[in-house]
């Protein structure tokens, strides 16, 4: 990435972080630059660059969103910032390609980079995620000696609702969990409800009405 383009990324962020907050919590202690894949929560257009935001620095360069392809695909505009501000990982999520959607999350692993993706596959407007889909079971088997970090994203399905145009002036807290492992005989049903699980015990807690 040129000066040029860091330079433009962290303009962005910044922006992120005067309108959101993305506040940071770290729940297991300070950030450590070990390669992760951080799954999280997805009730907003805004997520990925609110954890981006939350993330030191210099963990920037080396962590790449995963996001679907014909979204960011449909203009110049979110073409460059996908490409060459945020280092996105575009996949295929309807599969017209008929290739493996997965190949170039993949391929950014096997380079030793760490991942954000979505879980639940689509976003959604509840303060709780939706069930997991495969795609963090079938990665966290291939590579095994990558930490999961779980991320809870406060407030984001508020500050830009589905359908919104501009945010709600609300401040977003990124919450950064524990990092887990996949059990050696855990099956998919449990693994991903274990995960989910771990993303929802960073939720806040809500005082009994």
């Amino acid at each position: 990435m040129s000066i040029w383009h860091v330079w433009q990324r962290d303009f962005l962020l910044t922006i992120v972080r005067l309108v959101a907050g993305a506040y940071p919590v770290w729940h297991q202690g300070p950030p450590s630059a070990t390669q992760k894949i951080y799954f999280s929560n997805h009730t907003s257009h805004v997520d990925t660059l609110a954890i981006l935001a939350a993330l030191p620095h210099d963990m920037r360069a080396t962590t790449h969103p995963v996001a679907a392809r014909d979204y960011w695909d449909k203009s110049s505009l979110k073409r460059h910032i996908a490409q060459n501000l945020l280092n996105v990982v575009l996949i295929d999520r309807h599969h017209e390609t008929g290739e493996d959607p997965l190949a170039p999350v993949r391929a950014a692993l096997e380079q030793g980079h760490s991942i954000i993706i979505f879980p639940e596959g689509t976003r959604g407007a509840d303060v709780l995620p939706q069930p997991f889909k495969s795609g963090l079971f079938h990665l966290a088997n291939e590579f095994p000696h990558v930490d999961l970090s779980p991320v809870y994203l406060e407030n984001l399905q508020r500050i830009m609702p589905k359908g919104a145009i501009w945010p709600v002036p609300l401040i977003c807290k990124v919450h950064f969990g524990a990092t887990e492992k996949r059990g050696e005989h855990e099956d998919k049903a449990s693994f991903l409800a274990r995960m989910r699980d771990a993303v929802i015990a960073l939720a806040p807690r809500r005082p009994a009405s």
